[in-house]
């Protein structure tokens, strides 16, 4: 039975050891030691090599035993599969509670690696060390500045914990973090899960409070009614975001040859996922979105939406979008209707979605973001049109006219004005308890334009379409849904 200490020995480590340590740039045993460092960890770092040279500035020792005792709780482990017994026997010796391996060769390797794979999981339940892998890529914990992997990125620190059997799924959510400003608590490749499951993980982010949200990539599963009786458990408690490989027959290969996994029947598995109140994503992208939803927005109480969008052609698509969830593009009651003829000009849509006809330009969005958020039959607002004046700002900045002509008044006019906009949204949604998802193509096609760039600043995600916010926003009401049947 794995337990709290040995998560914690894990993630937030008082000393780490780099097994392994290598000298040369292109080798795991040097890349983990690089990041381990350059991530800033604060602990005391260790590394062995076994002819015991400086590397990046360690002395490096030829033995785990050769340090000292009860300083080091996770020991990264870049060493050879054959090695790794007397490894784990040394760990012991010196008080080390957990290991990360990235060594290959076990169960994903066939019958033999499977045996030693067995073997390995059986001596440290002895030694009562907890084994991350093998066959991993790493481990990150933004509360310690603990970046322990064989690659990147490292994440900004956030309230996502993630918990992957493909090593390489968690380094795409990272990159997603990287890209929106939205952050992670937690990250960990399960590699083989020999004796840490994905599912534990699970567990002990849902009584972290470092974490608001699981994310989890999964392949397959040896027992798939135990995985989501344990998931069923950890959505009680916390959102679970997951995505699953495998879901057809060429991916169920694939599966099998990567990991040595399992599959499980897909429609079973997410009429399961469903029922246990667990999110399931279709893809990479809406995996990480609907767990950046679920850590920087409140979820919505109803699933009434009004959108306000800037041009009409957005807000018809974006209705088009609502059409297909559970969400319901409602018509404006009266009173609101009232209210909002006072800010706009006679020629804006007077229906939902809310065409704000050439609004931008003035002070009224703020105003009549205002009014629908906080008219009780509303529950959610999708807001489209963010970052136009800023785009035509910037052609006027690298224009041939700049700054002459007004050109610079207009332009810091603009960029203002984009900022004010997004600002208003993150305020006014946290004032009213009330979900409002700021979508615009330019999040991905100019990350650096001010309206995007100070929804980031805001703390929140700017969704690259409204068709993508949309299906983060089903994806909340659905767990708040769910959750209110049951409570």
């Amino acid at each position: 039975m794995l337990t709290n200490e040995q998560f914690r020995a894990l993630f937030e480590p008082r000393g780490v050891v780099v097994a392994g340590a290598s000298s040369h740039p292109g080798k795991f045993g040097f890349v983990s030691l690089h990041n381990l460092l350059a991530g800033g960890y604060q602990g005391k770092v260790f590394a062995t090599n076994l002819s015991g040279e400086e590397i990046l500035g360690i002395q490096t020792v030829p033995s785990i035993l050769d340090l000292p005792d009860g300083e080091i709780d996770l020991a990264f482990v870049c060493t050879p599969a054959s090695t790794n017994q007397q490894l784990l026997r040394d760990c012991a010796e010196r008080g080390i509670r957990a290991a990360f391996l990235t060594s290959a060769g076990y169960g994903e390797a066939g019958d033999e690696g499977r045996a030693a794979e067995e073997a390995l999981v059986a001596l440290a339940e002895e030694l009562g060390i907890l084994i991350a892998g093998p066959n991993g890529q790493g481990v990150v914990s933004t509360p310690v500045q603990l970046c322990a992997q064989i690659v990147a990125p490292n994440p900004p620190p956030g309230r996502i914990g993630v918990a992957s059997q493909s090593g390489n799924f968690v380094s795409s959510f990272m990159n997603y973090g990287v890209q929106s400003g939205i952050g992670f608590s937690r990250g960990v490749s399960a590699g083989n899960a020999a004796m840490a499951t994905v599912a534990d993980y699970l567990d002990f982010y849902a009584a972290d409070d470092a974490t608001s949200v699981a994310l989890a990539y999964v392949e397959g599963l040896t027992d798939g009614r135990a995985f989501i009786d344990r998931l069923r458990s950890v959505a009680e408690r916390k959102p679970v975001v997951l995505l699953k490989g495998g879901a057809t027959s060429g991916g169920q290969r694939a599966a099998a040859s990567h990991t040595g996994s399992l599959a499980t029947d897909d429609k079973v598995f997410d009429g399961a996922c469903r029922q246990a109140g667990v999110t399931r994503a279709a893809t990479v992208e809406e995996a990480f979105e609907a767990a950046a939803s679920f850590a920087t927005q409140p979820l919505p109480k109803g699933n009434r939406v009004v959108v306000l969008t800037t041009a009409g052609g957005w807000g018809v698509v974006t209705a088009d979008a609502l059409s297909r969830t559970s969400l319901e593009l409602i018509d404006l009651p009266d009173d609101l209707l009232a209210q909002i003829d006072t800010k706009l000009p006679p020629r804006w849509s007077r229906n939902n979605p809310v065409d704000l006809a050439g609004g931008e330009t003035r002070d009224t969005i703020p105003e009549v973001m205002e009014m629908v958020a906080s008219h009780p039959d509303v529950d959610a607002i999708i807001y489209l049109g963010l970052g136009i004046q800023s785009n035509q700002a910037k052609l006027m900045r690298d224009g041939r006219f700049y700054p002459d002509h007004g050109l610079e008044r207009i332009v810091e006019y603009h960029e203002r004005q984009d900022r004010r906009f997004a600002e208003a949204a993150a305020e006014i949604s946290d004032r009213t308890g009330k979900p409002i998802l700021t979508a615009t193509e330019l999040a991905i096609t100019d990350p650096d334009n001010a309206g995007p760039a100070a929804v980031r600043a805001s703390g929140r995600l700017c969704y690259p379409s409204s068709n993508r916010a949309v299906t983060a926003l089903d994806h909340m009401w659905r767990h708040a849904r769910h959750h209110a049947r049951r409570s």
